[in-house]
């Protein structure tokens, strides 16, 4: 499954985050599939390719809480609920009422 998530970088006790989408089952800082943004805690920095982070979405993956609070204030995640748009369900016709054979037989 696809994931996408923070990868720590930077100096003791001055973080630098990425964000990426890896495979969830990879080490934390391990190999990534893309890099798709940057995220500086201190600072409140946030740089983001919002067209990877979409394609990526809308092909499954998934999001951890913390990447999922910055996409909802940097509003991508609005935009990709927009861009989805929830599908009409169409209605059924009433079933015919089904015979028994039991039924059938005694007729």
């Amino acid at each position: 499954m696809v994931k996408i998530r923070l990868t720590r970088l930077g100096k003791h006790k001055n973080p630098f985050y990425r964000i990426v989408a890896t495979d969830s089952r990879r080490k934390r800082d391990g190999s990534y599939l893309a890099m798709v943004g940057t995220y500086e805690p201190f600072s409140g920095k946030v740089n983001l390719k919002t067209d990877a982070i979409l394609d990526f979405l809308s092909k499954g993956a998934v999001l951890s809480e913390t990447v999922a609070n910055i996409l909802k204030q940097k509003g991508v995640l609005q935009q990709y609920l927009k861009a989805k748009k929830p599908t009409k369900k169409h209605k059924r016709s009433k079933k015919t009422k089904k015979t028994n054979k039991s039924e059938e037989i005694k007729k």
